[in-house]
């Protein structure tokens, strides 16, 4: 463990409808404390300066729930590969160094206050058509479904997905093809997910278009900045899904 000091410019604005701006605070952490953690201690600063505390998102702190949705140096996360803005440490970065955070930069994703956005849009694409119809009663014995290992895994894979919004952040469109084709992978590839098979295509990617997210252009930025590591081969899958249930009208 080593002190350091670093300066953090943070996009300050107290509103939706209020103009922002960047503002630099010089804060002493060290090499073994979360960005997260360093956030708090400036908070702490700020209030016994009495001044307004930076307003962001977290909830677990373990690279599971997805609401540290930061914009880190350029980066949705900060610079780490696979890890979410909680996960990240100090160490990543130098003594003295100037970081920059910001919030998600989406149309789809508006301004709360400071560092926080309204990620509700994502919940909407959920609620259209992200779930399964069948019985739930007792559960059948794992070897019984008719399901091969390939598939399971990439359900699996595919599932993994916390729904952040770092692939809308880090595309240059906004779009939000990866959350919504790992979404309907996760159900397209298990047996569960056959029954609204088509209706979920349709009416997922509906409502992510009626929301107001960009096109996919297959950069590949989405899949570079998921803490999650998902594939953009999923994308793929939401699209032949997509067609299949258009043309089958």
């Amino acid at each position: 463990m080593a002190n350091m000091t670093v300066n953090l410019k943070v996009w300050r604005q107290a509103g939706p409808k209020e103009k922002g701006e960047f503002r630099t605070y010089t804060v002493e952490t060290d090499t073994d404390t979360s960005f997260l953690e360093t956030l708090d201690i400036l908070n702490e600063q700020l209030v016994n300066n009495h001044e307004e505390p930076i307003a962001f998102d977290h909830d677990c702190r373990e690279g599971i729930c997805g609401m540290c949705s930061l914009y880190i140096n350029g980066h949705p996360h900060g610079p780490a590969t696979g890890a979410t803005t909680c996960q990240l440490y100090m160490r990543r970065f130098k003594d003295g160094e100037t970081i920059t955070v910001e919030p998600w930069r989406s149309a789809a994703f508006p301004v709360i206050k400071d560092l926080m956005v309204n990620r509700n849009a994502f919940d909407q694409i959920q609620q259209a058509g992200g779930y399964v119809s069948f019985n739930c009663g007792g559960a059948q014995d794992a070897n019984c479904l008719p399901i091969s290992k390939v598939n399971a895994d990439m359900a699996m894979d595919s599932a993994t997905c916390i729904g952040c919004g770092a692939c809308v952040a880090a595309c240059k469109n906004g779009s939000a093809m990866l959350f919504v084709s790992a979404k309907v992978s996760q159900f397209a590839l298990l047996p569960q997910g056959q029954v609204e098979r088509k209706r979920r295509a349709r009416a997922m990617v509906k409502k992510m278009d009626e929301l107001g997210f960009g096109n996919c252009t297959n950069t590949g930025a989405c899949e570079a900045e998921c803490p999650k590591c998902i594939k953009i081969s999923n994308i793929a899958r939401l699209n032949r899904e997509f067609i299949k249930a258009k043309c089958s009208d």
